[in-house]
């Protein structure tokens, strides 16, 4: 099982100060947040694309190259890459350098985003999100495992004997998870190629993604991929930690009240209680997280939203510390001990090149 964090690089005033930090400050603060993850024993670093205020992480990819040459183990995502919006043959290219320059460890999430007007800035039609969103990955697919490529579609000009450059790294294509919040037709694309499926999981209660992950999960075993348990799905989540949990909701409260994205609407208490939000002690972190087993089965990666709604850099690095020293250690022990030896790991790039090679081997 993989744990990380996922940053939506929001620029947000800290209502404890009046001050916002600069774009130049949060670019920094994510990758000194990258390499604490690092530190602590994360597995995961994930970063959200955005082209518009308040938001800074425009360009992932070369955020997390310079990542991946200031860390040795940590695995380099996404969260979102908007499939949408971006030309697939620049995602090919883009995620196959990363790839060479991080050795491997990389893997991306699809996805729609969540701002609309991002649609017209790219020349897109939002009417047409789910048709981009299928017919685009059907070209980066083949894009990232056919040499050449011919293509005609509706979204984009056609390709004629098409190579994209660099080819992916060992000839075995970054592993994708689709990410959606509310869409059926995201999550049967995922099972349909024997993809990721990621669910957001922060904002609804569980009851809402139970219906996601379980169709992808039904329509996993339905394309010939696996036993619907065997299906690879990661899971969101928040929290902010401190050791006394009374001390813990004092601290974020104001952060909770002002935060762009949830403030001014639910109490802390009606929210914490309604969706995967722990606001607490390491012990109670823990308690919430094991129970996402219980409502989603056994999955493979569970990120953590921990630097958003203007919290101070060194704040957010007190949590990795709490995180990585008291919450993952004992979470990876349960969720190891409860899985069926038949439920994989999360992929990897070493995964995914021993698994191309038995199948070449069987072949033969």
């Amino acid at each position: 099982m993989q744990f990380g964090i996922f940053t939506v690089g929001d620029v947000t005033v800290d209502p404890t100060t009046g001050r916002a930090p600069t774009e130049h400050e949060r670019i920094k603060a994510m990758v000194a947040i990258a390499r604490k993850a690092e530190e602590v024993g994360l597995d995961v670093f994930a970063t959200g694309e955005h082209h518009n205020p308040p938001f800074v992480p425009s360009s992932p990819t070369t955020m997390l190259a310079y990542i991946a040459a200031q860390t040795e183990r940590l695995q380099l995502s996404t969260a979102t890459t908007l499939i949408t919006t971006n030309d697939p043959v620049k995602i090919a290219e883009d995620f196959a350098m990363l790839q060479h320059l991080a050795d491997g460890r990389v893997d991306l999430m699809l996805g729609r985003g969540n701002t609309g007007p991002v649609y017209p800035w790219f020349g897109k039609d939002i009417r047409e999100g789910i048709p981009l969103a299928i017919e685009n990955y059907q070209l980066l697919h083949r894009l990232w495992r056919e040499d050449v490529v011919d293509w005609e579609g509706r979204f984009r000009t056609p390709l004629q004997s098409f190579t994209a450059t660099p080819r992916p790294l060992d000839g075995v294509a970054p592993f994708v998870w689709h990410g959606s919040i509310r869409s059926p037709e995201i999550a049967e694309q995922a099972a349909y190629y024997g993809d990721g499926f990621f669910a957001n999981n922060i904002f609804w209660p569980k009851e809402h993604f139970q219906r996601l992950i379980e169709l992808y999960r039904r329509r996993y075993e339905h394309y010939g991929h696996g036993s619907a348990d065997q299906a690879i799905v990661g899971l969101g989540g928040q929290a902010f930690m401190r050791k006394n949990s009374q001390d813990a909701v004092r601290e974020f409260r104001p952060y909770f009240d002002n935060a762009p994205v949830y403030g001014h609407g639910p109490s802390l208490e009606d929210f914490t209680e309604q969706t995967p939000l722990t606001v607490g002690s390491p012990q109670q972190v823990i308690e919430k997280t094991m129970t996402f087993r219980e409502s989603f089965g056994d999955y493979q990666r569970q990120l953590f939203l921990m630097d958003h709604a203007g919290l101070p850099l060194k704040t957010v690095l007190e949590q990795l510390d709490l995180l990585g020293a008291e919450v993952v250690p004992v979470l990876r022990k349960e969720f190891d001990a409860l899985r069926p030896a038949h439920v994989p790991d999360a992929p990897t790039h070493a995964s995914l090149v021993a698994a191309r090679d038995e199948a070449v081997a069987v072949a033969r």
